[in-house]
């Protein structure tokens, strides 16, 4: 039995661990080549660590053992050209481009009257909604003649607004936006362009000192289960975060030909979040009642 994805070459950014690393496993399970590109450097106001090229390289291991072709580069989504020119080797290795993940983003907290407030949403604008930009234009020369599957992570954060986090839910707006342009404008040549919005997923985007701190209300020295309360709270099922692979196998789906006429959607993995009712939740009501028993 084939693959859902066999034959295919997907290309995976922010490759180097966490959501990037789980799809390209899973994609490479389901039958296709695999690309990962990760920036493999600290950014500014970034307060946790980043992914590395060590953590890339073991991207890259972990495909092989799957017994498909993988090439991992080091290239910065923000640069127009570093984009080019990883895309260029990606068809020149193996002859095609099938898959476009764009996947890479960070998450900094920044409160709108902190003092570096203006300095972080531009980076996180940059790099979460600008540099998807980049990566897209630099596909879609080289999957025009034969078409092929275009998937952007944004966030529950794209489809409802979350505290501290402006830059963050301003750019993961702004994803679903050009997602939507995109799939109109692609759509003659059978690229397909849709979005996944997952909630809080199990990376060390959301498990480090800098937003466990958010999330606990201010707690400098906030550990995973303080938040692990806040965190369901958000969700409609009684989890406080999904693992990594959840949002794979959406990525699989969108890629395959089961999705061959879906184009243009935001697709939610996000336990409930976007859909929250007014009011006190379920799982807030029953903490609220154990707490007063």
């Amino acid at each position: 039995m084939t693959g859902r994805l066999e034959g295919t070459v997907a290309l995976i950014t922010g490759g180097a661990r966490g959501q990037g690393r789980a799809h390209a496993i899973r994609m490479a399970e389901e039958g296709a080549d695999i690309v990962v590109t990760d920036l493999c450097e600290q950014l500014p106001f970034v307060p946790y660590a980043m992914g590395t090229r060590e953590e890339l390289d073991e991207t890259l291991a972990e495909v092989e053992k799957r017994d498909r072709r993988c090439l991992a580069i080091t290239a910065d989504a923000r640069d127009s050209a570093q984009m080019h020119d990883a895309i260029a080797r990606t068809v020149n290795e193996f002859g095609r481009l099938d898959t476009l993940v764009v996947n890479h983003g960070i998450g900094l907290p920044h409160p709108v009257e902190e003092e570096a407030s203006d300095e972080i949403f531009d980076a996180v604008v940059e790099t979460n909604l600008t540099a998807v930009w980049r990566t897209v234009r630099a596909a879609i020369p080289h999957m025009k003649e034969r078409g092929g599957a275009i998937i952007v992570t944004a966030s529950a954060g794209g489809l409802v607004p979350l505290l501290g986090q402006p830059g963050y839910v301003a750019a993961k707006h702004g994803l679903i936006g050009l997602v939507k342009a995109l799939a109109a404008e692609l759509a003659p040549y059978w690229i397909r362009v849709n979005a996944v919005c997952p909630t809080c997923v199990a990376t060390p985007m959301l498990h480090n000192q800098a937003i466990q701190t958010l999330f606990s209300g201010g707690k400098p020295d906030a550990t995973v289960a303080d938040i692990v309360f806040p965190a369901q709270a958000m969700n409609l099922l009684p989890v406080p975060w999904i693992e990594p692979e959840a949002v794979s196998h959406a990525m699989v789906y969108l890629a395959s030909d089961e999705a061959k006429y879906v184009t243009g959607i935001a697709l939610p993995i996000d336990a409930g979040m976007s859909n929250q009712p007014p009011g006190i939740t379920p799982y807030i009501g029953q903490h609220l009642a154990d707490a007063a028993s």
